[in-house]
């Protein structure tokens, strides 16, 4: 693969064109991939610039832990996930469609459903987390500013008007979100400036609740680090490709691709965390985060804040909603991508309105990022192997077969299941949600790793173990036309 040039003859980008977006799961041709590495950093800067990604910040907070724990953290866990998530979006850079249906090159064109349905339930989860802190958003400086009551109806009216807007932006699709992110992203930042001075006067380092949340420092700060750190990039694995796979590898290489990955999610996760992290500190933020955070802003802040509100969360939630179209889509091939977006859109609304009415929050959000990272991290490990050892050369009509309702090709395996990477998923799987520890469940190996939450890595070294074992004598399918060209190209990427 050549690296970066100008336009190839014959191969200039097509105009970047306006309206709702064509493709679903199916593989963009090369005209249609206009985008670039900086629209991959772009929009995963501008996407996460919103309250469901800064309260991240406020939970190390609500662990117990002082600012400077806080801080690192987070900052461990999101460099640590970011090494294991970004080789991800090279996967569809590649394939040129979304990255669970790209898994089926590893885990058969049907079993390649694990990752679909993995990426549906993190999209879900953190779309209704968005709209629900947003509309706390909206309804709280509206109080302050004009007595708006403060009740179930006025969220109700919030949380709807939300997720109306952020399925219109998520059926347009991919050129609207690229293009919204820049200017969101450029936005949010000036208003987190405002916010560090706005709340530097009641800034303190102390912990803003007595005792530890796991009873003593280091397991609460291994809590902090995959909760609130390596939570966030785990919440990429199957979200990168609807990106990179609008790069086309005839004019870029698979190094900026990388890079411009890395670098978005750092940024795009760091910078509104380390917010939700000093404003928590500054506004005493324990059982709550937007209560507190509202109640302590300056009055000159609250604009801003509600601008923040809205725009932020539905830039977020559109980016989210947008991935669950194209796993919804991928799961059930007869729903057009914008049907199953509509459909997955009541679906995460459903959620934020039990988010508000029946849950604890805390917990169930602490809960939920660390039982999908469970679960997740055994996918992703076994994608990237799968990617490593076909040197990153897929045949992409053979990963088709499952959406055009056909059998057959490369990655056919047993009836369209790779048993092998199936079976590794499993035992991974397992093996991560025992070694869990959240507020609603506490799996039994955390005895014998001294009460600290280690399933990320106990999950992905028994997944790796288990994989490359079961495969002895079993190399990953490579297509025939392209075998002898893979490693010169895999080479110069």
């Amino acid at each position: 693969m050549p690296p970066e040039t100008t336009s190839l003859p014959g191969t200039a980008p097509a105009p970047r064109d306006a309206g709702i977006e064509k493709h679903g799961v199916d593989t963009i041709p090369d005209h249609d991939r206009t985008g670039r590495p900086l629209d991959v950093v772009g929009i995963l800067l501008g996407s996460n610039m919103c309250l469901g990604v800064v309260i991240f910040g406020w939970l190390p907070a609500s662990f117990g832990l002082g600012f400077w724990p806080a801080v690192s953290s987070m900052v461990a866990g999101t460099l640590l996930g970011t090494v294991l998530v970004a080789p991800l979006a090279l996967v569809s850079f590649r394939t040129g469609t979304n990255l669970s249906t790209s898994s089926g090159g590893t885990f058969g064109v049907r079993g390649r459903l694990i990752g679909s349905t993995i990426g549906l339930l993190l999209s879900l989860g953190y779309a209704a987390l968005t709209v629900w802190t947003g509309g706390a958003a909206i309804v709280g400086p509206l109080h302050r500013m004009f007595g708006v009551p403060d009740g179930a109806a006025s969220y109700s009216a919030a949380y709807a008007g939300l997720a109306v807007l952020a399925v219109l932006i998520a059926i347009f699709g991919y050129r609207l979100l690229t293009a919204m992110s820049k200017w969101v992203a450029a936005g949010t930042l000036a208003l987190m400036l405002l916010g560090i001075i706005g709340y530097s006067g009641k800034f303190s380092t102390a912990p803003v609740i007595d005792g530890y949340a796991m009873g003593d420092f280091w397991t609460t700060w291994a809590l902090s680090t995959v909760a609130a750190g390596l939570s966030g990039p785990m919440a990429f694995i199957t979200l990168l490709g609807d990106y990179s796979r609008y790069v086309s590898p005839r004019r870029y290489s698979s190094g900026k691709v990388f890079a411009a990955s890395a670098v978005g999610m750092v940024l795009g996760l760091l910078v509104p965390q380390l917010f939700g992290t000093f404003t928590a500190f500054a506004s005493g933020a324990a059982e709550d985060y937007v209560g507190p955070l509202v109640a302590a802003a300056p009055v000159w802040f609250l604009i801003p804040l509600l601008l923040n509100g809205v725009f932020g969360t539905i830039g977020n939630a559109g980016a989210l909603i947008y991935s669950m179209g194209l796993d919804l889509d991928a799961i059930v091939p007869p729903l057009s991508r914008v049907k199953a977006t509509v459909l997955t859109s009541v679906v995460s609304t459903t959620l934020v309105f039990l988010g508000y009415f029946a849950w604890d929050a805390q917990d169930a959000v602490t809960a939920f990022v660390l039982l999908l990272t469970a679960i997740g991290t055994p996918w992703a490990v076994i994608t990237l192997i799968g990617f490593g050892r076909c040197r990153g050369v897929y045949d992409p009509d053979a990963l088709q077969v499952y959406n055009r309702r056909s059998r057959g090709g490369i990655y056919w395996f047993t009836a369209g299941w790779n048993m092998r990477a199936v079976v590794a998923w499993a035992i991974g799987s397992t093996v991560g949600l025992l070694a869990v520890d959240t507020a609603l469940f506490r799996g039994p190996l955390i005895e014998w790793t001294y009460g600290i939450d280690l399933s990320f890595v106990l999950a992905a070294a028994t997944t790796a173990v288990a994989y490359l074992l079961l495969t002895i004598g079993s190399p990953q399918p490579v297509p025939e036309a392209v075998e002898t060209e893979a490693p010169a190209r895999a080479m110069s990427a």
